[in-house]
């Protein structure tokens, strides 16, 4: 009789988890941001139920083979050339630069924790053979405005080369082979080659018959009207998500374009800093190809980042979502970083 009453009460309480297991797996998708109380407080105790279940980093892996290949990092003061391509607002501009002086904090100022500086000390970890790091000093040394579309509003991946000679041809702009480093930013109206198929963005350097030297790039688009839900995701999300993911998230600066660019600048910057010439860090055996340190992590932002899932972010008052800090009070949204030390992607925001 005893055996009887244990058994029955064994197989109700497997029977009560089984419903309350399948409730909790078939209940509606919840925000995947904590909504806080405190914008400036960013690593709270997390809820009873997170989208990390483990204390490990995301994105960890016996599987990443990350290798230094010989080549240059940028441990030189890094000079960034802007060369605005296309039509741009100030305030849009504005944006920009604050995120790009927020890397850097020997100039003003540092942001509260988390912050973009931050951020940027993981890319500093990255060394050349000599042992120098990447640099922690970035400046703007220059802008030039291409606002008459010099070479259309249709580029390749050769006619951006061509932007870059129109610009360094021009006498407020320079060529500065030693710190230099050249980002073209292209307006919402204009079309890239593969932009919005396969990139939203790339790096590479000239070529010495385009430009005169062998200047390192980098490339973003402003896909606010091409493909939001590509390239300034979580800001948008694809129409066929529909109602079974995550809904989109509000943009730290509200302006969806450009705030996803910001994203896809930092992910440029961090491997361009550590892989100028295609010859230094980065997984994988062709060079033409290279799964390199923002590569690694893409689509993460926070703790329990994975499987289509950004991570836990933070919120501030107005519900505009982000996980770093810059100058004069900006915020932003910005994608984690493959740590060579770590052995896995990380972030300032990190809660593990």
């Amino acid at each position: 009789m005893a055996t009887s009453i244990i058994f029955t009460s064994l197989l109700t309480l497997f029977l009560l988890s089984f419903v309350i297991q399948f409730s909790s797996n078939h209940a509606s998708p919840t925000k995947q941001t904590l909504d806080l109380q405190n914008p400036n407080f960013f690593n709270p105790k997390l809820p009873p139920r997170t989208l990390s279940s483990s204390k490990k980093f995301e994105g960890s892996s016996n599987l990443v083979n990350l290798r230094y290949h010989m080549g240059p990092v940028l441990s030189s003061p890094i000079n960034i050339y802007l060369i605005w391509y296309g039509k741009w607002t100030p305030s849009q501009q504005l944006l920009i630069k604050d995120f790009l002086l927020s890397i850097s904090t020997f100039n003003h100022r540092a942001s509260p924790s988390p912050s973009v500086a931050e951020w940027w000390s993981t890319v500093s970890l990255y060394t050349d053979q000599t042992g120098a790091n990447i640099s922690r000093s970035v400046s703007i040394a220059g802008e030039y405005s291409d606002f008459k579309y010099s070479q259309g509003n249709q580029l390749t991946r050769l006619s951006i080369q061509d932007v870059i000679a129109e610009a360094v041809t021009s006498k407020p702009f320079t060529v500065d082979h030693k710190k230099g480093i050249y980002l073209v930013l292209t307006s919402v109206d204009v079309t890239m080659q593969d932009f919005c198929r396969a990139v939203c963005g790339f790096h590479y350097f000239t070529f010495a018959s385009k430009v005169g030297y062998t200047l390192p790039y980098a490339w973003v688009g402003n896909s606010g009207k091409q493909c939001p839900e590509v390239c300034a995701y979580p800001f948008a999300v694809p129409g066929y998500m529909g109602g079974g993911g995550p809904g989109s998230l509000k943009s730290p600066n509200g302006d969806v374009g450009v705030d996803g660019m910001i994203s896809v600048i930092g992910h440029e910057l961090a491997e361009l800093s550590s892989n100028p010439l295609v010859n230094a860090w980065y997984a994988g055996e062709d060079p033409v190809a290279p799964t390199e340190i923002g590569d690694l992590c893409e689509g993460l932002y926070g703790t329990g980042g994975g499987g289509g899932y950004i991570g836990q972010v933070m919120k501030d008052r107005d519900g505009r979502t982000y996980n770093l800090n810059g100058r004069r009070g900006r915020k932003f949204l910005v994608q984690w970083i493959w740590s060579p030390i770590l052995k896995a992607c990380a972030g300032p925001n990190s809660m593990d």
